[in-house]
């Protein structure tokens, strides 16, 4: 079994325009003659590797600890794409897919590749930019898929990947009430 670490690292991750860039403060430093070293952070929930719950867009949609674990963990296909696919090639990829799918490459999910998703009931989506959704125009997107409840699993890094069948790892933290929240994702190549 191999296992590939597809998580950004929080405190140098990418972060979308306009969020809060993640830190920390290390409040006990062994090196400063403290016991113990203890380390307080502060972050978005969209920042790096994270997932949106339906509550991002949604008003009355479900929050982090409110999700089934079973849409962020189990069977998954990963997909490259050279560049921006078409609704007729992602239908291709998802007739022989698993229900968690991660597109690999310059892919944006539009409201055309939305209804598609849609269309084949997935249960995840994965991405490697910030937001699934078009930078200048998310909301659309994001209610069509989170109304569906359909996992965002966005910030994926997944130049070691290749194309295929894995198993995915991508729980969230348990952040009662929020809307998203950082994963640790992992895909296990069980072969």
């Amino acid at each position: 079994m191999k296992i590939y670490d597809i998580t950004q690292e929080v405190f140098t991750c990418r972060t979308y325009p306009g969020d809060q860039v993640p830190a920390f403060t290390r409040v006990s430093d062994m090196g400063q003659g403290a016991p113990c070293n203890v380390t307080v952070f502060s972050m978005n929930a969209h920042n790096g590797t994270h997932l949106d719950a339906p509550f991002h867009f949604v008003k009355d949609g479900k929050t982090v600890e409110e999700l089934d674990l079973y849409r962020c963990v189990g069977d998954c296909t990963v997909k490259a794409f050279d560049s921006q696919p078409t609704p007729e090639e992602l239908r291709e990829v998802l007739k022989n897919s698993e229900k968690k799918v991660i597109l690999k490459g310059p892919v944006t999910i539009t409201m055309e590749l939305a209804r598609c998703i849609n269309e084949f009931r997935l249960e995840l989506i994965g991405v490697e930019s910030q937001s699934a959704a078009p930078m200048d125009a998310p909301l659309e997107v994001h209610r069509e898929l989170l109304g569906q409840e359909v996992i965002l699993l966005e910030g994926l890094k997944l130049e070691e990947v290749t194309d295929g069948n894995y198993f995915l790892m991508a729980a969230p933290l348990k952040l009662g009430g929020s809307d998203g929240a950082p994963v640790r994702a992992l895909l296990l190549d069980m072969k």
